[in-house]
């Protein structure tokens, strides 16, 4: 051995198992074994000498060749290296230990940013717990002639729950009053009577309040900002009173609008997934893979497979802060309808028209509602809103992030107009309708 000891000094890496396997077979130290599920190992006792030198390029080899299924689990003694490892027949293995941070047999496992065998799992059971079924008695001159059903997530210990306004709203035509008590049922079976706190018709969000006398289980808020088509979600209710439902698929679009659903009315975006989505998981909470919530399950296409929809978490956060500040949503409204440009777009309506004002971005107004706030401050179909109180615009998300809760402020709009007038408009927002 003390001769091969001082040929792997001037041996290379590639050479170095050569030597071990010669030198383990002269001295017998190469053998098998197997477990009771026919699991066969062959292992080679290395001298203490050679295990540092060993360690890196196993490590290097382990990480280039991540195959965590096929390694062996079985706890290395010191000083012995697996050379491989085999199953024979089909029985599971036992000996495999699982936990949340994706260890096997005490060594890290390669994530390479893949979907592993727990990761819906685990992001299920962060949230699952604190998801909820509620039930809402239906009728009127105290008969009741049925109950409607939803989800919702508890956000905060203090009871705070977190739904669909039409689970809990009686809607007619898009006024709405609260129905009045909540029945609430949390996963490990314990009933609470909620109370509808807030709701608003247009976002279609609203806050339930139970009291507990012991801690309640609370989801985390995540953020829907970063999500791309294609990431992985998971959707989580109670669809037909079915408690505990899960189901997963990943996000098609990140901010599908409202008029491409033909939902008039204050403009709106959604998540769009392929989840499956039925009546019943309305509130409840559309989950990404870390377990945080990025958006609320509102509905589906009904003639169609694979096409739900849910709101931004993103957004039901700022819903959530109006509720806290002024009980209600506060929208300001202009009366302008708004087209987002782009190279493209301008490229075209130059063609069409050569007068078109000289821009390469901002947003397009091709129609202005008469009597509106806009209109009293002198805006004209054709207009392109570049700046919007003192600010540079190429959305109309970004107006009204500008815009906020302002009622009533007066607002400097820069327009350009045909042959690159530039004008100045002051416009002074009003509080939109709830029935507009």
């Amino acid at each position: 051995m003390s001769i091969f000891l001082r040929k792997l000094s001037v041996s290379n890496r590639n050479s170095l198992l050569r030597i071990i396997a010669i030198a383990s077979a002269g001295s017998g130290l190469l053998y098998a074994n197997s477990n009771s599920n026919s699991r066969a190992n062959v292992a080679v006792k290395v001298p203490v000498a050679l295990q540092e030198s060993l360690l890196l390029p196993w490590r290097i080899t382990q990480y280039i060749f991540p195959c965590p299924s096929l390694l062996s689990s079985d706890q290395w003694q010191p000083g012995m290296l697996p050379l491989f490892s085999s199953r024979v027949g089909s029985a599971p293995s036992s000996d495999i230990k699982k936990d949340n941070s994706g260890v096997v047999g005490g060594d890290p496992i390669p994530c390479c940013n893949c979907l592993g065998r727990d990761t819906i799992a685990n992001a299920a059971a962060r949230v699952g717990p604190a998801v909820v079924n509620l039930s809402v008695p239906q009728g009127f001159y105290g008969i009741t002639n049925g109950k409607s059903i939803g989800s919702g997530t508890i956000i905060d210990q203090d009871g705070t729950i977190l739904t669909c306004a039409h689970v809990v709203v009686a809607f007619q035509g898009m006024r709405g009053s609260v129905k009045g008590k909540v029945d609430v049922t949390l996963q490990d079976g314990r009933t609470f009577e909620g109370t509808v706190v807030n709701a608003d018709l247009h976002s279609d969000i609203a806050i339930v309040k139970i009291h507990s006398k012991t801690p309640l289980p609370t989801a985390t808020l995540g953020s829907s900002s970063k999500l791309r088509p294609g990431d992985w979600v998971v959707a989580m209710g109670c669809p037909l009173s079915l408690q505990n439902t899960i189901t997963a698929g990943i996000v098609s679009c990140v901010d599908r609008k409202s008029s491409d659903l033909g939902l008039g009315g204050i403009r709106r975006e959604y998540l769009q997934t392929d989840c499956a989505v039925n009546v019943g998981n309305s509130g409840g909470p559309l989950v990404n893979v870390d377990g945080e919530i990025i958006g609320v399950n509102i509905m589906k296409v009904l003639a169609a497979d694979g096409l739900s929809f849910a709101v931004p978490v993103d957004s039901v956060f700022k819903i959530i802060q109006h509720f806290k500040k002024s009980g209600r949503v506060v929208r300001p409204w202009l009366g302008l309808k708004m087209v987002d440009l782009n190279e493209m777009i301008i490229a075209q309506l130059k063609e069409r028209d050569n007068t078109f004002p000289n821009v390469n971005k901002g947003v397009l107004v091709p129609m202005v509602t008469p009597g509106s706030p806009a209109d009293r401050a002198g805006f004209r179909p054709g207009d392109v809103v570049i700046e919007f109180d003192g600010k540079p615009v190429e959305s109309i998300k970004e107006i009204i992030e500008i815009m906020g809760d302002r009622v009533g402020v007066p607002m400097k709009v820069a327009v350009k107009r045909d042959k690159d007038n530039l004008v100045t408009l002051t416009v002074i927002p009003e509080e939109s309708k709830s029935d507009m």
